[in-house]
């Protein structure tokens, strides 16, 4: 939940910080997408280089894990980046009022539940699975990271 709401704020945020940064910038659109590609290409080397999954000691229980788990995101380079590409694609280029800015993040915070549910009920079905075949896992995501990256690039 947590991590749904702090999505849902960084995009709102990236809304309005793209927004003010291309107008008043307009030539920093490509370094800001070339950085982005970059980035998620290095994030695919690093899956496909990964070893697996490792059993990690759980730390004790916060008391307030929501504020916790909220302010994480905005140090998580990947939602930072999501919010940033998310916007500049899907919502900059085809819609100019805030209050359209609002709607979209708001839909993208109920994806992102939706996605983070699918994602747990998953991987607790697949646990065994995946261990079997880590590999081939990690080269089919580094694979969809590179796809995604060029998109970004060509788009």
């Amino acid at each position: 939940m947590a991590i749904s709401f702090a999505n849902r704020l960084i995009a709102l945020l990236c809304s309005f910080f793209n927004r003010a940064l291309i107008e008043v910038l307009p030539v920093i659109e490509t370094p800001l997408k070339f950085a982005g590609v970059i980035y998620m290409l290095y994030l695919a080397y690093k899956t496909f280089t990964s070893s697996g999954s490792k059993q990690e000691s759980s730390a004790k229980a916060e008391k307030n894990l929501f504020i916790i788990g909220t302010l994480m995101q905005f140090i998580n380079p990947k939602a930072i980046l999501y919010g940033i590409a998310v916007v500049s694609t899907f919502l900059l280029s085809y819609y100019q009022s805030y209050f359209s800015y609002i709607l979209f993040c708001l839909f993208l915070g109920i994806v992102g539940i939706c996605s983070s549910i699918t994602w747990s009920l998953f991987g607790s079905v697949l646990h065994k699975f995946l261990d079997r075949y880590q590999k081939v896992f990690n080269i089919v995501m580094g694979l969809l990271l590179v796809y995604s990256a060029f998109a970004i690039l060509m788009g």
